[in-house]
């Protein structure tokens, strides 16, 4: 199991991951931080971007906040 620490910023314009290190991923999306929209698409992105299956991506801390913490299986 991988952890991840995520900054989000939703409703970009440009939409993509950034590496500033390892453990720390700034993800863009276009979806707003409304019900729930910009937590699907961070995890669409993470799991993309990490070539594993959406189920494997879970959120584990944050998901209120634009700072979270991912867990990968």
């Amino acid at each position: 199991m991988r952890s991840l620490r995520v900054t989000v910023k939703p409703n970009c314009k440009t939409v993509g991951v950034e590496k500033p290190s390892d453990d720390h991923w700034v993800v863009r999306v276009r979806e707003p931080a409304t019900e729930g929209k910009a937590n699907r698409a961070v995890v669409l992105a993470v799991a993309r971007e990490l070539d594993v299956p959406p189920s494997s991506v879970t959120i584990h801390r944050g998901e209120k906040g634009k700072e979270k913490q991912l867990r990968i299986i």
